[in-house]
């Protein structure tokens, strides 16, 4: 009898830890939730900042321009304006970055056996690359696309084809993915304006291409969101001039928890 009821009182215990780990566990994972939802919010209103300044800034170059074709006396002012502005704008690019660096690097949290899938994929191709700690697969948009162009290579379709199966996978299936398209500072030529009419669209436009070709390859739209940053996330720093940068031109694709 006393066999039986240490038996049944050890089987008590063991369940509530059990039950009381799953709760803690789930409660973190809410608590992770809410915290990259909060920290989203804090970046799109930076962000949101950071293009007004850029207008007031493309306002006062023109501005400043003017006023150095007439000679004008206030060319000093408008000088320490734009100056005032461009480092406005360096100081939110900066903290936008870190701010996404801290959101992706939470989010980045894959199983080992997603982690070995995306390693041999990878590996598999030269137009991608795999960052384990943010969860990253990076494609290199000049083996991607056309230049100037929105439309998806053909020798691109079987690595997007390959990863949709693995986001599709039982190691992947709990995770949603987010595209996100650059480009370096290329200026945007008269045949692609009449299609693409600045870098942020053209950025924006190849990220729901590759949307397309991975919901037409089985992945769930509602797992998928798209971001299109133009030319103001460069990898490396670009060519004077706006000569651009080969490795500021690419689309990246992130793996985060599904509702994050």
């Amino acid at each position: 009898m006393k066999a039986f009821r240490f038996i049944f009182t050890f089987c008590v215990l063991f369940t509530a830890i059990f039950i009381l780990s799953g709760c803690e566990g789930q409660e973190k994972y809410d608590d992770l939730k809410l915290r990259n939802r909060n920290q989203q919010e804090r970046i799109d209103h930076l962000e949101s900042q950071m293009n007004v300044t850029k207008l007031k800034l493309a306002q006062a170059e023109r501005q400043l321009s003017q006023a150095q074709a007439v000679c004008n006396s206030d060319t000093e002012g408008l000088k320490n304006k734009v100056e005032a502005l461009e480092e406005d704008v360096d100081k939110k690019t900066e903290l936008i970055e870190k701010m996404q660096a801290q959101l992706l690097s939470s989010k980045g949290a894959l199983p080992p056996e997603l982690i070995v899938e995306l390693e041999e994929f990878a590996v598999s191709n030269e137009m991608i690359s795999f960052e384990q700690a943010s969860g990253m697969v990076k494609f290199n948009s000049d083996l991607l696309f056309e230049k100037g162009s929105d439309v998806v290579a053909a020798d691109a379709m079987e690595p997007i084809k390959k990863l949709c199966e693995i986001i599709n996978s039982k190691s992947g299936e709990s995770f949603d993915v987010v595209i996100a398209g650059h480009t370096d500072d290329l200026p945007i030529g008269p045949a692609t304006a009449r299609k693409h009419q600045s870098n942020w669209h053209l950025s924006s436009h190849r990220a729901i291409s590759v949307e397309k070709v991975m919901e037409t390859n089985g992945v769930d739209p509602n797992r998928i969101s798209v971001k299109g940053y133009g030319a103001y996330k460069p990898l490396e720093p670009n060519k004077p001039n706006q000569k651009g940068n080969p490795k500021n031109r690419r689309v990246e694709i992130y793996l985060v928890p599904a509702g994050a």
